[in-house]
């Protein structure tokens, strides 16, 4: 199956069979860059610079298949973030059929120039069996003309009973990077955190920048708003800019988690990072009737980037 809607400056959104028959939208803006996510989880599995360069991370031994989750991308972790409730890990959003949503709620602001796909998850039967609460959850992805990747999440309390529900959340984002031991995270310096790998004992970040030697697993608390990924190699940087998610996960496996891992190859961690715009910490609890609102854009820019010249302003134009 194809399904393409066009505009005059060849900007496209493009309906079409993925791997395994599982349905994909291609975004494509009109210098090259494009976007792809299945309606498989509302995952975003592809992130491609106007040169044609990958720049998120996918295992080659990533399942696309039904229940299991994909490994790598932009995995979104819906009503639980990590482990920390009593349901399956991460949630169950990245495990289940999106839809299409061709008729969502109108935002702030109309974009402009920017290529988008709406699409739409709600609560099943099956999942008012171990999550007994009604809602609708709302993804917007959509990529712009200088390439940034923005991603925009509503969720709306949608039961009758009167009843509220709390949730965290987070877009588990999977970087590609060259070589994870020479990559540098700003932004996060002298922040608490989390440490899962400590039983999620509350310490304080003590260096300069993150670096990694080892297998990383922590949530950052209170984060600012612009986080930086530094990949000097690849003479790139990562810019995160995020609203309405306070916290950031960083997780990398390191070499004996990796080899553990059925969908993960041995060597993989390497080029990879995990930096998770994230409510974590403060659980956000929605009446009914009322709506959350929370985005992620990601872009890259030149590495001349340092973390106190947070310059490159991009306007997320609303959507």
């Amino acid at each position: 199956m194809t399904d393409e809607m066009s505009t005059s400056d060849n900007r496209s959104v493009e309906i079409i069979d993925g791997i395994n028959g599982l349905q994909k939208v291609v975004l494509r803006q009109h210098h090259g860059s494009s976007v792809e996510v299945y309606l498989y989880g509302g995952h975003v599995t592809s992130w491609k610079n106007e040169q044609g360069e990958e720049l998120l991370f996918m295992s080659s031994k990533a399942a696309f298949q039904p229940p299991k989750p994909i490994r790598g991308g932009i995995p979104i972790c819906f009503p639980q973030f990590s482990n920390v409730a009593s349901h399956e890990l991460h949630g169950f959003a990245r495990n289940r059929l999106w839809s299409i949503d061709n008729d969502p709620p109108p935002f702030p602001a109309n974009p402009t120039n920017r290529v988008f796909i709406d699409l739409i998850f709600k609560s099943t039967d099956e999942d008012l069996k171990t999550w007994p609460h009604s809602f609708e959850y709302r993804l917007r992805v959509s990529l712009g003309p200088i390439g940034d990747l923005l991603l925009t999440s509503r969720v709306r309390n949608t039961s009758t009973d009167g009843k509220p529900f709390s949730f965290t959340v987070a877009y588990r984002t999977y970087f590609s990077v060259s070589d994870i031991s020479e990559i540098r995270v700003e932004g996060l310096e002298t922040l608490d955190y989390f440490d899962n790998l400590q039983n999620r004992e509350r310490f304080t970040e003590q260096g300069d920048a993150i670096t990694f030697e080892s297998e990383v697993d922590k949530v950052y608390l209170s984060t600012p708003t612009k986080i930086a990924i530094l990949d000097h190699e690849k003479k790139r940087t990562f810019v995160i800019r995020k609203d309405g998610l306070p916290d950031a996960g960083v997780w990398n496996p390191w070499d004996k988690k990796a080899k553990a891992m059925v969908d993960f190859g041995d060597d993989e961690y390497k080029h990879m990072l995990c930096v998770e715009a994230a409510a974590v910490e403060n659980p956000i609890t929605l009446k009914p009737g009322e709506e959350w609102k929370g985005r992620q854009q990601i872009l890259v820019v030149h590495s001349s980037y340092c973390s106190g010249k947070l310059h490159p302003y991009i306007p997320c134009e609303g959507s």
